[in-house]
């Protein structure tokens, strides 16, 4: 367990040193709002490397919509999950609420500032901790289409499910805890507050 975000981000940081991921120019991190971007910011002043925003929205199922029924992201994709067992027509209505959370949320985050270049890039993803993988699946399906070289999935705690799902996904996956008993991210915190949108934008300001 970690106290904190804080905490959990230099662990990280220090693995991803481990695997040659500091201080190279090719490298980018971006951050999974809205708690991996905390996690995210600790990474990227270790490694040296600039920081951004990767928004992708969780679909909920009907009548549970903790449990993802898909995802999607900033570009309107959808991604479904099969084992919720809705329909593509359900699916595809469901995301557009989500779809235009993703992109009011990119605009209040980056603000004025451009989107980096991701095309040959070495772009490592960070989130706070990956429970399904569904969304952390959409974020890297969508590095690919714009472009990046490699794509690294990094997160201090991440279920085993998720992992071995990821793996065909990223080129590389870097996860501190893989313990069996994942419930929920917050298992692994001791301190686990939600951020708000303007920390998100604080932390990405620099």
């Amino acid at each position: 367990m970690w106290h904190d975000r804080i905490e959990a981000g230099k662990d990280l940081a220090e693995a991803l040193v481990r695997r040659g991921y500091g201080g190279r120019k090719d490298t980018i991190v971006l951050g999974v709002p809205r708690g991996g971007v905390e996690v995210a910011a600790e990474v990227a002043e270790v490694l040296g490397a600039p920081l951004d925003v990767v928004v992708v929205r969780k679909v909920g199922a009907p009548g549970n919509p903790e449990f993802a029924a898909g995802a999607v992201d900033v570009d309107g994709n959808v991604y479904g999950n099969p084992s919720a067992g809705v329909s593509d027509e359900w699916l595809k209505k469901a995301a557009e609420p989500e779809h235009a959370e993703a992109l009011r949320r990119l605009e209040s985050y980056r603000g004025d500032r451009p989107p980096l270049d991701l095309a040959g890039r070495v772009v490592i993803i960070v989130d706070d901790g990956i429970a399904t993988g569904l969304t952390a699946q959409a974020a890297l399906r969508w590095l690919r289409r714009h472009g990046a070289a490699k794509t690294v999935l990094a997160a201090p705690a991440m279920a085993p499910d998720a992992v071995r799902r990821l793996e065909t996904e990223a080129d590389e996956v870097v996860a501190l805890d893989t313990s069996p008993g994942f419930s929920a991210v917050g298992q692994f915190y001791a301190s686990f507050p939600q951020l708000s949108d303007a920390e998100v934008t604080r932390l990405l300001a620099g």
